[in-house]
């Protein structure tokens, strides 16, 4: 486990400073790579494949359901003081976005790769910002951090997240144009659903555009069992293409707040480092005095949420079968209340 002087972990100014010119942090260590062994102990028989024989690997890439979870503070209070600090303090944040889930998202890669292909990434298919479960506002709360814990290490061209941080500023803009609210995928609040690749158009045509995203502005995720990654919730981001077929897992489990952003405070001191981040991407780092939501927030229910039940119905069998335990992990919990990543 992470070391004991981590509940004195506080960012430094550095670190607020890359925040708020970039809308990311790395920070390393948050928990150890014997914690992550023993919550991933059960993924290999979950997905009903060998971890020596890639023949029995199943899709490219698989956002698995959960069956446990651990408390932040406790599996990882690093990571779990970076989250408070970034959103303004722990009675800023819902109860339920204190746990971590054993929601495993695998990139396994295809046969056909090479580690000598290229890779733009400009050209990834899978371009979006999170946050398929409720109708988006400027100062929605539901989504108030991105969050990934790296559980195996990665390595350039091994399937990290690729963010591009010019994308927070477009999805600030598009949203302030909008105070009615928008679709997941950026549409006014109201267009029909849209699923396939049309669903990623607007994300897709700013990614492909020097003059949206500059170069600079797109990192790759990579590092060793235990880093954690804070993304803003604005982030633009993709799956990767995992070139090395290296096992790539990791987790996004989402920080939310018990109300909405408030860009329109009396005093500026008073801003979270995610809200200062939106201010300054939109120019106007004294609040939006203006900007008010002219329609009612609402939650959503995609089609993932029931694709994921019958994926745990299978994986609930495959452990049963082989008699294995879902988690290794002590302080590992079984839960079933609501969690919607």
């Amino acid at each position: 486990m992470p070391s004991s002087n981590a509940d004195q972990f506080h960012l430094t100014e550095e670190q607020k400073q890359h925040w708020l010119e970039h809308g990311f942090i790395k920070v390393e260590g948050c928990f150890s790579r014997e914690a992550a062994e023993q919550f991933t102990s059960s993924l290999w028989t979950r997905l009903g494949a060998s971890p020596d024989d890639k023949s029995t690997w199943p899709a490219e890439r698989l956002n698995m359901p959960g069956h446990t979870s651990v408390r932040v503070e406790e599996f990882a209070p690093k990571a779990w003081h970076v989250m408070c600090e970034l959103v303004g303090g722990e009675d800023r944040m819902a109860d339920w976005c204190k746990m971590w889930r054993d929601n495993w998202i695998v990139n396994l890669g295809k046969p056909e790769f090479q580690p000598t292909d290229p890779l733009d990434f400009r050209t990834l298919d899978g371009w979006h910002n999170d946050g398929d479960w409720f109708v988006h506002f400027l100062d929605s709360g539901e989504q108030a951090l991105l969050v990934i814990p790296l559980f195996s290490d990665i390595e350039p061209k091994g399937g990290g997240t690729v963010i591009c941080t010019d994308g927070i500023g477009l999805v600030a803009k598009k949203l302030y144009e909008h105070p009615g609210g928008t679709t997941p995928f950026l549409a006014p609040n109201g267009t029909p659903d849209i699923q396939g690749p049309n669903r990623r158009t607007l994300w897709m045509k700013w990614v492909s555009d020097p003059e949206a995203t500059r170069q600079e502005s797109f990192h790759e995720a990579t590092g060793k069992v235990g880093d954690v990654y804070f993304l803003h919730p604005l982030m633009l981001h993709s799956a990767s293409r995992n070139l090395l077929q290296a096992v790539r897992v990791i987790t996004n489990p989402p920080v939310a707040l018990k109300g909405p952003f408030n860009f329109n405070r009396s005093d500026p001191k008073e801003y979270s480092l995610v809200e200062q981040k939106t201010l300054r991407d939109l120019g106007r780092a004294g609040g939006l005095p203006e900007w008010k939501i002219t329609a009612p927030r609402e939650l959503l229910s995609p089609q993932r949420v029931k694709n994921q039940e019958e994926m745990k119905r299978v994986e609930l069998e495959r452990m049963a079968k082989a008699a294995v335990p879902i988690t290794q992990l002590a302080i590992a919990t079984q839960v079933d209340q609501y969690y919607p990543s």
